[in-house]
């Protein structure tokens, strides 16, 4: 069940980012119908039953008020913080500093959803663990058509695109020399796709074990402490993989990622930050106005 509330290192959460970035009234529109989304995604994976549907409605609304009123706050001050960095040259210790802060936040943004996940995941039925079974399989061939291209030169060809459309939804239009500079980057990415896939399918069969060890449980408050225990022992199984050599390969990764995006940063133009502080500056004002009070 964590590897659905993650949302893709939660979906919901990191499209409502990615909306922000085309203008703070799509991030305003999109947060405030989340939690119908949320539900809407998590039921197309799952096919709830009339009270499961009624139990996650309600455990989603919770948890978006929670997070409305604890968390948004926080992430406006470091939006905050950031608008004013955004104008400055980086490095890649304080752009890895940056992604661990993100990791922090919304870690614990997913042990506060533990509770209701655990109450949801221990009601599945075999019928929606298969059904869970064939969404994974269907995700993994939609994985292997974007990154898993027979051709060398069109899987690159993607992966630069995919760098390009990234970097241009924050600092704006890339020019030549920029584009070139991140094409090389690319090239140097120690990123395996073959590696990353097997990793998800050991993440998707771990939690398909998880979930289903969930159902011979007595329903006591003991028991539900203990698939609370066993769901974020499965995400820590998550954060730190098992396989030692994928956690070297992943160190690898996150080293040359923080080095890409402080490239990046250093290579734009005072017009692109200053573009970039604007948006950022419109993400930290219509979350502000998005805070429930205490």
């Amino acid at each position: 069940m964590l590897q659905i509330f993650r949302f893709k290192r939660w979906r919901i959460i990191a499209a409502t980012l990615l909306l922000t970035l085309s203008g703070c009234s799509a991030l305003s529109l999109a947060y405030r119908q989340a939690d119908g989304l949320a539900y809407w995604w998590l039921d197309g994976y799952l096919d709830f039953s009339t009270s499961q549907a009624q139990h996650a409605r309600q455990s989603i609304a919770r948890w978006f008020t929670w997070h409305r009123r604890e968390q948004l706050p926080d992430y406006v001050a470091l939006l905050g913080r950031a608008a004013g960095e955004v104008t400055q040259d980086t490095t890649p210790a304080n752009a890895c500093r940056w992604f661990e802060d993100v990791r922090t936040r919304l870690d614990t943004a997913l042990e506060h959803a533990l509770p209701d996940a655990t109450a949801i995941a221990a009601s599945l039925g075999e019928e929606q663990l298969t059904q869970l079974e064939r969404k994974q399989a269907k995700i993994n061939a939609a994985f292997r058509d974007d990154f898993l291209q027979a051709d060398p030169a069109v899987r690159r060809r993607a992966a630069v695109e995919r760098a390009f459309e990234r970097s241009e939804q924050l600092y704006g239009r890339l020019g030549p020399p920029q584009k070139e500079r991140i094409a090389q980057a690319v090239s140097a990415s120690p990123f395996e796709p073959e590696r990353w896939l097997a990793e998800r399918q050991r993440r998707q069969q771990d939690l398909l074990r998880t979930v289903r060890s969930l159902q011979t449980e007595t329903g006591s408050a003991a028991a539900r402490e203990g698939d609370t225990a066993a769901l974020r022992a499965y995400w820590q199984r998550v954060l730190h993989s098992p396989d030692e050599a994928y956690v070297r390969y992943q160190q690898k990764l996150d080293a040359y990622n923080c080095d890409f995006a402080a490239q990046v940063h250093n290579a734009t133009t005072p017009e692109q930050r200053g573009a970039a502080q604007r948006r950022i500056r419109n993400w930290e004002s219509d979350l502000r106005g998005l805070v429930l009070a205490p």
